[in-house]
């Protein structure tokens, strides 16, 4: 389906040259003097080529067809990921070029959003935030209440992120899944 340029939003996934890209970012800039153009960086799906493109905001693009489905996460191999669709239990196996950053807060029974074009999957979004447990960080400072300074942390799943100095090692905290950024501490 041809929409506009300017509607085109991070996630979708575009048809251009035969070529199925999902958007990283899209852009609208309006510069004082000239025509407004859209600049959309995306990545190819076949092999994982990222592109920028610069389009008026009045140009067609074609925007492909695809369908959102929830998936569960199963597990990770050689082959990629796997996941297992919720209303009629299919399992279907992802690369990991698909999932990319995404692979380290997937975690075991987690429901996420696949988008599936021709029965093939080519993009995956996870929940806004996911808990995980701080395995290493600076000990706990006493007497530290005020400060706004946050200590570096590595988490569960390998990542590295900035916590509050009351979070210690063994701490389940909430981040987003976007950027790995502290949210909270976990209620459970």
């Amino acid at each position: 389906m041809k929409v506009i340029a300017s509607s085109i939003r991070k996630g979708n996934i575009i048809e251009q040259d035969g070529k199925l890209y999902v958007v990283l970012t899209a852009e609208n800039i309006h510069p004082g003097k000239g025509t407004p153009v859209s600049q959309i960086e995306m990545r190819r799906i076949g092999d994982g080529v990222k592109i920028s493109e610069r389009y008026k905001t009045t140009d067609q693009v074609e925007k492909a067809t695809v369908e959102d489905h929830n998936f569960n996460y199963l597990y990770e191999d050689a082959d990629g990921f796997h996941f297992m669709n919720n209303e009629n239990y299919d399992q279907v196996q992802v690369s990991k070029e698909i999932v990319g950053s995404a692979a380290p807060y997937l975690q075991e029974n987690m429901t996420v959003k696949l988008s599936l074009h021709d029965l093939n999957p080519v993009s995956i979004t996870l929940p806004q935030r996911a808990t995980l447990e701080v395995v290493e960080t600076e000990p706990v400072t006493k007497g530290q209440t005020a400060s706004s300074s946050y200590k570096p942390a590595i988490l569960s799943n390998g990542v590295r992120t900035n916590v509050p100095p009351h979070i210690g090692t063994g701490t389940r905290i909430v981040v987003m899944t976007e950027d790995g950024s502290y949210v909270e501490r976990a209620k459970d």
